[in-house]
């Protein structure tokens, strides 16, 4: 039970954390607001560290943790760049059911036995990006037709290439699966060493691009707060799912964090008035679905 309750307080960070860094590269550069969001993330857990860390961490976990750490970064950059072509609804549903599937069929190959409900939610999981991503076309029409003066489409993604939104949606969450293996196989004998291992693995990359584009600062007073917010907020997560794929199997603890979308989208939907039609609510739908399936399978 400790697990579940875990999975899904990483599941809120994530989301909110999501949010968060969308929309600040929406107005700032990518690279910028990953380094702030990298950099304030590290504070946190050097913060929590004294609380919960092994006096001896093993080589093993950190290389795990930074390894897990320099996926994420990568899959941070793809999940913004698509927030920046896409709409929300689109990008983060995709990456949650990449996410879940291929941590999924990691613990199947790391020695999990999920029942055969996890196999029908990984199968659900190619009619779900079908329905997103043909979606994601009504969108680019929709943003196209100079008539249309809704509010949702002065929500509209200025220049907008739901396409690329689809597919860096899907990259974002490979590289969010390679992130719940890494800290599931760090183990927990080493506490939070592993966690601190890939948040300075994030920021090693986030420098590296920073150093590669010459994007260090961010302007805006507002884009820096929403990426210190979603340092913050995610870096909660991160923690939280650490100890959920420690208490409970990595394709649980994986899925049930995979639901960080649904907070994207509300806060999307509340705040911004993005729309759900009707083809991207049953896509939605599917997506839910297959990791609701993945989640009771593996808990079976």
């Amino acid at each position: 039970m400790l697990a579940i309750v875990l999975a899904l307080a990483a599941a809120i960070g994530f989301g909110a954390s999501d949010f968060a860094g969308g929309l600040a590269s929406r107005s700032g550069s990518v690279v910028s607001v990953s380094l702030l969001v990298s950099a304030v993330g590290a504070l946190v857990v050097v913060a929590a560290l004294p609380f919960a860390a092994s006096s001896a961490p093993s080589a093993a976990a950190l290389a795990w943790g930074f390894g897990a750490g320099l996926s994420t970064t990568l899959g941070v950059f793809a999940l913004y760049l698509g927030f920046r072509y896409a709409a929300f609804s689109v990008a983060g549903p995709l990456s949650a059911v990449a996410a879940a599937g291929f941590s999924v069929l990691a613990g199947l190959l790391l020695g999990e036995r999920p029942a055969g409900l996890a196999l029908a939610g990984i199968a659900l999981a190619l009619p779900a990006i079908v329905a997103v991503s043909a979606s994601a076309a009504e969108d680019a029409a929709a943003s196209a037709d100079p008539a249309d003066d809704t509010p949702e489409r002065e929500a509209a993604i200025p220049g907008g290439r739901p396409a690329a939104g689809v597919v860096l949606g899907l990259v974002a969450g490979a590289c969010f699966a390679l992130l719940y293996i890494g800290l599931d196989r760090a183990g927990s004998d080493s506490g939070l060493w592993p966690v601190a291992a890939a948040s300075a693995g994030e920021l090693v990359a986030a420098l590296a691009a920073a150093l590669l584009t010459r994007s260090f600062r961010l302007a805006g007073a507002r884009p820096r707060l929403l990426a210190a917010l979603a340092g913050t907020i995610g870096q909660a997560g991160t923690i939280s799912f650490f100890f959920a794929s420690q208490e409970g199997l990595l394709a649980v603890a994986a899925v049930l964090t995979s639901l960080y979308p649904a907070v994207t989208i509300v806060l999307a939907r509340i705040l911004l008035g993005e729309r759900l039609t009707a083809l991207r609510l049953g896509g939605l739908g599917l997506a839910g679905a297959c990791v609701a399936l993945i989640a009771a399978g593996g808990a079976g």
